[in-house]
């Protein structure tokens, strides 16, 4: 009898742990990555690894807009990125191929009249090429096979079914998000949070011969018309990750040192193919990923200017109180953050074996 009393209390107290944990277990994040995926490897293919590496985080799929290289270029680059470091089963889905209104030609005419936009992306960066070609990858081409489904449309039939669990992390041009609020504008208010790497506040610290490219940041300028739709939508919470944050870190080869020490596929996929550049992306998602890696921030209203001059794609801005009141949105702006932290959660997320 004494016997079967003690399993009976040792059943108890384990049910009562177990409910314990499941009550107070972190539960998984659903999240989106909308991303313009240039590789391989790149700050595009490295932040979307961060995100994939990550525990307690659902990737529902990644979405595909033409930014730094063309869409179908930047689909098999992901495709590619996901084969070799263990994450098949993530879905990719293309999305658009060009800006809303924005065109390489209305570009060529601005510059002679204000003067050259050195960064253009797909328009005039690397090897240069129609956007249905798909040059031979250095990093060997995929066998997986894209979603069949378009960018929009996936994105819009995630949040209703899931309604107000998703975050979106954008880090390229927010057009595919913007078709996605055409579709239906419900969208805004079934995400439970927009994160996006984009915009231009007061860039301080940053070399002289990089100032040009921030001039206009390029994620607004390739699609101003979506930003302006984008960031004027009635979101639940917006997190922006600016230049003037991102353009403080450096993806060096003391780093990459470091990451190549590890054995697992998403590391040795990044000690191959890591060049030396700024860590835009990686640090935008770092920050939703671990939030106390941003040590300060700062509310303003954010917009993207839509008049076809000089300032097309510049960064709009205004303190609380100060905004006119035309639909812009309050967004949580990055500020200053922990730098030694944000490189340690790197190596260790590229150190891990793939969920």
């Amino acid at each position: 009898m004494q016997s079967a009393r003690h399993w009976i209390w040792c059943f108890l107290l384990a049910g009562c742990w177990l409910s314990s944990y499941i009550l107070t277990a972190e539960p998984t994040r659903k999240v989106i990555i909308d991303q313009d995926g240039m590789g391989p490897a790149n700050t595009d293919q490295q932040s979307i690894l961060m995100v994939l590496q990550a525990t307690n985080v659902e990737t529902l799929g990644i979405t595909i807009v033409s930014g730094d290289q063309w869409r179908d270029e930047e689909v098999e680059h992901t495709l590619r990125m996901l084969e070799l470091t263990g994450h098949q089963k993530v879905p990719v889905i293309p999305g658009a191929v060009f800006p809303l209104v924005n065109s390489k030609a209305e570009t060529a005419r601005r510059e002679k009249l204000y003067g050259r936009v050195v960064y253009q992306g797909a328009w005039n960066w690397g090897p240069v090429h129609e956007p249905s070609f798909v040059p031979p990858l250095p990093e060997g081409s995929p066998t997986l096979q894209p979603s069949e489904e378009d960018a929009a449309h996936f994105i819009v039939r995630m949040v209703h079914t899931y309604p107000h669990q998703i975050s979106i992390l954008a880090a390229g041009p927010l057009t595919n998000i913007a078709l996605a609020i055409a579709l239906d504008s419900s969208v805004p208010d079934l995400v439970k949070e927009l994160v996006f790497n984009g915009g231009k506040f007061n860039p301080q610290g940053i070399p002289y011969k990089d100032t040009e490219a921030v001039v206009h940041d390029f994620n607004l300028w390739w699609d101003p018309e979506s930003a302006h739709i984008v960031l004027r939508a009635p979101w639940h919470r917006i997190t922006c990750a600016p230049v003037d944050v991102t353009m403080r870190t450096r993806m060096d080869k003391r780093l990459i040192d470091r990451v190549a020490r590890g054995s697992s596929p998403a590391a040795q996929y990044v000690a191959k193919y890591a060049v030396a550049n700024f860590m835009w992306d990686e640090l935008t998602f770092a920050a939703w990923l671990e939030p106390s890696i941003i040590t300060e921030w700062e509310t303003y209203y954010i917009d993207a200017e839509i008049d076809h001059g000089a300032s097309y794609g510049n960064t709009l801005f205004w303190l609380p109180g100060g905004n006119p009141g035309m639909g812009e949105q309050p967004a949580v702006v990055n500020v200053e953050f922990d730098q030694q932290k944000f490189y340690d959660l790197f190596v260790d997320l590229m150190d891990r074996s793939s969920p």
